[in-house]
């Protein structure tokens, strides 16, 4: 009886406690996405437009194996030493750092967004035991994006992609095309004789542009002069990876996003730019979302509840004690220089090192029964008198370390 009560009680707790909100927020789950779809698709795109805008990580292979090179971890300097000799970096390796990042601590406060996992290469692990891996972490993704596209279409889109040898940045055909950009400017030119309104400002406009063009001109086309076609994105090459996509990987992927609930699939048109209004349909069997500058998109995914009311800015429970000190059990004033806010209130760290640990993931150092004062025990006795099981029982009680 006492359990149905605290049952019944629980959906009327007052969600602008402060106290209980900031404890429902240390201890949820944050939100985490994985983007689906075929090669070349926009996959990389879409995702990182996402981890801007929803704050969260943005976790990709290129990504991530450049960060540790960058970084100068152990994996990166395998990567390092593997590319500088000219090979392949194994599927393994790659997994293994995706997987590393997904368990670190900013991912475990910010979230996470996912893109290119499953890869296409069973070199490793198949498609399925890919997909079973993804689907038992521990922050397993919440919403799953699928980006579709026809073939036809997404094979002429990549066979049209040029790449910069230097910058290594990749122009779509309506960048660097003269035939598509010719016509375009002839459409728009069109558009603006047929506005009659302020042609003489229109005028002014066009003659600054046509000097602009004149003195960047010749750059501009020895720019799109030197770019290159990548193998991988010549016309028999795209059809065969979207074929291997297709026989590969495509039915499991579906088999996971027809045991989704359907109010976290969204489904995306990959033909249509990413400025389009964000649409969903009204028997919510599936979305179909664009960004525009509404974030509408966001609006609907982030769909849970308040955790906290406005406060203004004050000082915490810990006062000018450092968290992450008091946490691995000393008591450190923390410095001015290192303070920080969060949801509401400052706390004060004691160092670079204890600033950063908070910044990538202040949850475990806020959570209760903290703050409490360290307790430090000292038993001593004769020999064979149970000090160790006496250290035990206590460490066990007080949840403490022998």
């Amino acid at each position: 009886m006492a359990s149905q009560e605290e049952k019944q009680a629980q959906p009327f707790t007052d969600i602008f406690d402060e106290d209980e909100a900031e404890r429902s927020f240390l201890l949820s789950k944050p939100t985490c996405l994985i983007v689906f779809g075929k090669p070349g698709s926009g996959k990389k795109t879409l995702a990182r437009k996402l981890a801007q805008r929803w704050e969260s990580i943005f976790i990709e292979a290129s990504e991530v194996i450049q960060t540790n090179i960058e970084q100068g971890t152990e994996y990166g300097l395998k990567c390092q030493e593997l590319l500088c000799q000219g090979q392949s970096l194994p599927e393994e390796l790659v997994t293994e750092m995706i997987l590393q990042k997904i368990e670190s601590p900013e991912v475990a406060h910010f979230g996470y967004v996912l893109a290119g996992f499953p890869s296409l290469s069973e070199e490793y692990m198949t498609v399925p035991q890919q997909i079973e891996k993804i689907m038992n972490l521990k922050l397993k993704p919440d919403i799953l994006i699928n980006i579709k596209c026809p073939d036809y279409e997404l094979c002429q889109r990549i066979s049209g992609q040029r790449q910069n040898p230097d910058s290594g940045e990749i122009y779509q055909r309506s960048q660097w095309d003269p035939k598509v950009t010719d016509k375009r400017k002839k459409e728009k030119d069109q558009d603006e004789e047929e506005d009659e309104e302020d042609e003489e400002q229109e005028e002014e406009e066009e003659e600054e542009e046509g000097e602009e063009e004149t003195a960047r001109g010749p750059r501009k086309k020895l720019e799109y002069f030197q770019l290159v076609q990548r193998p991988e994105d010549f016309l028999e090459n795209a059809e065969k990876r979207i074929g291997i996509y297709k026989d590969i990987m495509l039915p499991p992927i579906e088999e996971l996003l027809t045991d989704q609930d359907c109010r976290y699939l969204i489904e995306v048109d990959g033909n249509q730019q990413p400025d389009r209004v964000f649409e969903v349909n009204k028997n919510y069997t599936c979305s179909y979302c664009y960004f525009n500058e509404q974030d509408e998109l966001f609006r609907a995914l982030s769909s849970y509840k308040l955790m906290a009311p406005r406060y203004r800015w004050r000082r915490s429970r810990w006062g000018q004690v450092c968290p992450v000190a008091l946490k691995e059990g000393d008591i450190v004033m923390g410095n001015p220089e290192f303070a920080v806010s969060f949801l509401g209130k400052m706390y004060v760290l004691s160092s670079q090192e204890a600033l950063k640990k908070f910044m990538l993931n202040p949850r475990p150092y806020l959570l209760p029964p903290m703050p409490v004062s360290p307790c430090k025990v000292f038993v001593f006795g004769p020999p064979f008198s149970g000090r160790t099981t006496i250290s035990n029982v206590i460490a066990h009680n007080y949840r403490g370390e022998v």
